[in-house]
């Protein structure tokens, strides 16, 4: 082999390489990639099916139940415009209360529930996370301009 084809040859095994680290990078990033959806973009379908993603709002009053068991709850969470039911096996944090704001990472079963492994609650009196209140803002004006949540 020439000089010239050696250094081609060492520049294409150079490129290949390169692109197989990039490839291997955005994958695992897809993969560990989770998007936040609010009741109404769950109920309009725009949340995906059969991949874990986060779902916020408030916790509806009086949704929330415990079983028998002591670590398996539903309740109900909510933007104001639309209701989506929730399943959580585990301990739910010390801040979590009903009427306060929530966020569950979990999938979306066949039958609408929402199948959460992971919790998360308020930090402090003010707070909730910047998505959930934006998304319950835009429904409570839909609500008061009768055209219902912007989609």
């Amino acid at each position: 082999m020439k000089a010239r084809q050696k250094r081609a040859a060492l520049l294409l095994v150079g490129l290949a390489t390169l692109g197989l680290a990039a490839w291997l990078v955005i994958s695992a990033f897809r993969q560990n990639m989770v998007f936040f959806y609010t009741p109404t973009q769950v109920q309009s379908g725009e949340a995906p099916q059969g991949r874990s993603f986060r779902i916020g709002g408030m916790v509806e009053e009086g949704s929330l139940k415990r079983q028998a068991d002591g670590v398996t709850v539903h309740f109900v969470v909510t933007d104001t415009a639309q209701k989506i039911p929730v399943a959580y096996k585990g301990i739910l944090p010390d801040l979590f209360k009903e009427g306060k704001g929530v966020v569950a990472q979990g999938k979306l079963a066949a039958d609408g529930r929402f199948t959460a492994d992971e919790v998360l609650a308020k930090h402090d009196e003010n707070y909730m996370p910047p998505e959930a209140a934006h998304a319950i803002k835009q429904a409570h004006e839909g609500a008061q301009t009768g055209k219902g949540a912007p989609q």
